[in-house]
């Protein structure tokens, strides 16, 4: 365990200027259209003070706290995916040049980011992210570049939502590794402060920088009250142990169809998705013919097309599509890449326009196994 530090409210000011003289754009949490949002900040006042949520299946309100508290509330529509593997991006653009043609190929946007205000689920998910598009023989070298250069200033829960089940999934509430600054907001009584421990070189120089004062132990239990608060308060429960044995050996099970008279297809849960990272591929030509663009963008394997091969789509109907999804994120990923896809933030409960609930869902099939 790193020496932990003391910040006071009016630090986080003084931690997004010291960001941002070391080359950093700051992006943190905000509300933008009711909902909180990840944005590029510059001062602590377009932080979320004194706001909350209220989530449940196909719920979500944003929540007048009227206290002080800037991380009170739990995760909105958007995840830092969109800012590491962004939902669409130009490869390349091809121009005529007289008989023939150039290719021009698209830089990687050089700006270093740092993350302020990341949650534990979400950190799980950008390590699963980085697994995926960095870890194999082929990686995506736009989202490495902008990988690299990111600096993590992690949160850790305080008050987890309805749909939250990270504590099932050992995501969370506490951020384990993989951070530069793990901060945990302690507000109670006339004390708000923010215990502040380093996970990096850097983030030992950031908070050296600052001066922050030294933590004392009355300070360190107050943090770890506020972290184990929030897990004997999970709004839900996934049982893990093994479940990708079950739901491979229940392929065919009838709830799959019975959850197919509910879903829209719309795919609200893949794009709410801090894990998922399909894509396709779409070439566009201006209408002249003098200029083509190649463009990737974020897909679902709620459509059609998405499995479609020559001759036909394989997955023509929902409940074959919801199974893809379901069995994937909590099995075949497991065979993948040695872990779970869901990292339990709840996001697909929420913006499921049904509520369809992805807990609901495995326990049921595990309980008619338990029955046989």
């Amino acid at each position: 365990m790193s020496e932990a530090s003391v910040l006071s409210p009016d630090d986080l000011q003084r931690l997004i200027d010291t960001l941002g003289a070391r080359g950093y754009s700051v992006i943190g949490p905000t509300v933008d259209n009711g909902a909180i949002v990840y944005e590029p900040i510059t001062g602590a006042d377009a932080l979320p003070t004194g706001r909350g949520d209220e989530q449940a299946g196909g719920h979500y309100r944003l929540t007048d706290r009227g206290d002080s508290e800037v991380f009170g509330f739990t995760v909105g529509p958007q995840g830092w995916k969109r800012h590491l593997h962004p939902p669409e991006q130009v490869l390349w653009t091809a121009r005529r040049r007289g008989r023939g043609f150039t290719v021009e190929g698209t830089g990687t946007d050089a700006t270093a980011h740092a993350f302020l205000g990341v949650r534990p689920c979400e950190l799980s998910a950008i390590v699963a992210q980085d697994q995926v598009l960095t870890g194999g023989p082929f990686a995506d070298t736009g989202y490495r570049a902008r990988r690299d250069g990111t600096f993590l200033v992690a949160v850790n829960c305080g008050r987890p939502a309805a749909t939250c089940f990270c504590a099932s999934m050992g995501t969370g509430p506490a951020a384990d590794g993989h951070y530069d600054i793990v901060l945990t907001e302690v507000a109670d009584g006339d004390r708000h402060i923010y215990y502040a421990e380093a996970g990096s070189e850097a983030g030992r120089d950031v908070l050296a920088t600052m001066n922050a004062a030294p933590a004392a132990d009355a300070d360190r239990e107050a943090a770890h009250r506020v972290v184990e608060t929030a897990r004997a308060n999970m709004g839900r429960h996934l049982e893990t142990d093994g479940l990708p044995e079950v739901l491979r050996a229940n392929l065919d099970h009838p709830r799959y169809e019975k959850v197919a008279e509910r879903c829209l297809n719309c795919g609200n849960c893949t794009m709410v998705c801090p894990t998922c990272f399909c894509t396709t591929v779409e070439d566009v030509t201006d209408l002249t013919g003098s200029e083509a663009v190649r463009v990737r963008r974020w897909d679902s394997c709620f459509t059609t097309d998405f499995s479609y091969v020559h001759g036909g789509a394989v997955r023509l109907n929902g409940h074959a599509r919801y199974r893809q999804w379901l069995t994937h994120k909590l099995a075949t990923w497991h065979d993948q890449f040695g872990r779970s896809g869901c990292v339990g933030c709840g996001r697909c409960i929420t913006w499921c326009p049904v509520g369809i609930d992805i807990t609901e869902e495995a326990a049921a099939i595990q309980a008619s196994e338990r029955s046989r």
